[in-house]
């Protein structure tokens, strides 16, 4: 299956791939989960059906890969040295304009996912899972440098309070996520969680 896969990802170059997110975003956001189709996403990137297929699979791929590659840079290659420097600078990699976009994409994606089996499916899978298996790779390293203890109870909820500040902002405050209010939260709420003392 990976080799296939690979397969299929090679057919096109990186740059051309960019350019087929970015219409597949912009679409999301015009239209939402329901109404995009893979014959709006083939006119608007004068692409063929058949190549979105092979490429993709279908929709729900398509879709989540898009907003993966929104990521910046991997999780796990943030290593400052510090707990705190490392969540703030992964709060940090975007700015507020594009947090707010991508805060707008991720809500418009998680009430699609609720109605949609095969959107979960990829959603989990290629999205929310590989972000898990990064960000446990900061936290480890926070316990082995002594910051955080290997016991500490909040460690399994962290991911939690990082996604709920981001993903609540706007409903709570009726504003969007910005790097400022991220930094502030990691600063009462995460990091006193984890009995992290900040300098």
């Amino acid at each position: 299956m990976a080799g296939v896969a690979t397969a299929r990802r090679s057919r096109i170059t990186p740059e051309r791939e960019a350019e087929l997110y970015a219409a597949v975003l912009d679409l999301l956001r015009e239209v939402g989960y329901d109404a995009l189709t893979m014959d709006a996403v083939a006119a608007r990137t004068k692409s063929s059906k058949a190549t979105l297929y092979r490429q993709w699979g279908g929709k729900p791929e398509l879709v989540v890969k898009a907003m993966r590659s929104q990521k910046p840079g991997g999780t796990a290659d943030v290593d400052t040295g510090s707990l705190r420097s490392d969540l703030h600078t992964l709060v940090c990699r975007e700015d507020d304009c594009d947090m707010e976009r991508n805060s707008d994409l991720m809500r418009a994606l998680a009430m699609a996912v609720h109605d949609n089996p095969e959107l979960m499916k990829a959603f989990r899978e290629l999205l929310v899972e590989p972000e898990m298996q990064e960000f446990k790779k900061v936290m480890q390293r926070a316990i082995d440098r002594g910051e955080v203890r290997a016991d500490c109870p909040a460690l399994d909820y962290t991911i939690h309070m990082m996604v709920g500040a981001f993903a609540t902002r706007t409903m709570i405050d009726g504003m969007p996520p910005t790097r400022a209010f991220l930094t502030s939260y990691i600063d009462a709420v995460v990091l006193p969680a984890l009995g992290v003392s900040l300098p």
